[in-house]
């Protein structure tokens, strides 16, 4: 296993790390038996989040007498420095632990972020925390090329987690920017929410990239971590046929599929459209059904109220047919 320098944080830890999302489809137990033979096989990064249901507290039981073995990441979506200390507490809770490695502000949107900076913001509150020693770092992720472009200059941001695989490079300039400032890169879905099958090459292509620090597929069982850790293991250039397949795979999913670049947006429904089809990958790839139906069902609007003007198609940079896109979310989710 290679190891990686966490950017500012000056944390080491494995170039695979374990992203938390898939453990909700399975249990406590079944978590455990992944956290050992991780540990085994030298991962030491592990990434939750408040937000993945039970994922903080299967983690906590498994982590039992081998916390120490890892760096711990979680994350929160509260904006506000009371609603910041409460998760900070539950996730201390959950995870069984007196301290968390990297605590992250999660996805915020403009007005989110500026309400997190704002005073009485979430920020206050990850700051005190780290001032007491119950947070190691503060980070923060992202879905957007503009927000990237924002958080690289903001001095408390110690690392960034955003998208990056073999058909979202929308921020590979912003990625390198990562690496000249020493901030350090999450590369989060590297299979693009399931929608790459070819695992081994899409590890591959992003542990190429040197200004990659860590990269955290999801994996629910030992056989995927036994995959994973070999592709990420090898380090050798890419060869012809790798190069070739690719190619090949940005040619399948290409108009396709939302990058999640949020250019669409405004939308005239007031549909949030990438997370709408965030929501259907994590459903349809994930097998994540009631995960997905749930945080769905939240948004305030649903992909039926699409009225169909086509403004959202104008504006995307992929040519994506949006509003088949939305008819097909909607069967999908019912509504």
């Amino acid at each position: 296993m290679e190891y990686r320098i966490l950017g500012k944080t000056g944390l080491q830890i494995s170039r695979l790390g374990f992203g938390g999302i898939p453990i909700q489809k399975i249990d406590a137990e079944g978590t455990k038996a992944l956290m050992h033979k991780l540990l085994e096989a030298g991962v030491n990064y592990i990434d939750t989040a408040r937000g993945y249901t039970v994922s903080e507290e299967y983690l906590g039981y498994a982590l039992e007498g081998i916390r120490d073995k890892f760096i711990l990441a979680t994350k929160s979506m509260a904006r506000t420095r009371e609603a910041m200390e409460q998760d900070i507490e539950t996730s201390l809770r959950n995870l069984r632990t007196d301290y968390i490695d990297l605590y992250q502000v999660h996805n915020p949107g403009q007005k989110d972020l500026e309400q997190v900076l704002a005073p009485g913001g979430a920020l206050e509150a990850l700051q005190a925390a780290k001032a007491a020693g119950k947070i190691g770092h503060i980070g923060i992720t992202l879905h957007t090329v503009d927000l990237f472009r924002q958080a690289v200059d903001l001095p408390w941001v110690e690392t960034i987690m955003f998208p990056y695989n073999i058909v979202e490079t929308q921020g590979q300039d912003l990625i390198a920017k990562c690496g000249e400032k020493n901030i350090g890169f999450i590369c989060m879905k590297p299979l693009a929410g399931g929608a790459i099958d070819d695992a081994k090459t899409a590890l591959r292509f992003i542990v190429s990239d040197p200004n990659v620090t860590v990269v955290i597929p999801g994996m629910a069982t030992e056989e995927e971590i036994a995959q994973n850790v070999a592709a990420a293991a090898d380090t050798t250039p890419l060869t012809e046929a790798e190069q070739a397949k690719i190619k090949e795979i940005r040619q399948f999913l290409g108009n396709n599929f939302c990058r999640r670049c949020n250019y669409c947006a405004p939308c005239a429904a007031g549909i949030n459209i990438p997370m709408v089809f965030m929501m259907e990958g994590y459903y349809t790839r994930y097998h994540l059904h009631d995960w997905a139906k749930d945080r769905y069902a939240a948004l305030p609007k649903s992909a039926a109220d699409c009225i169909g003007c086509g403004v959202c198609e104008d504006r995307c940079p992929y040519n994506l047919p949006i509003r088949e896109m939305m008819k097909n979310a909607a069967v999908v989710f019912g509504k």
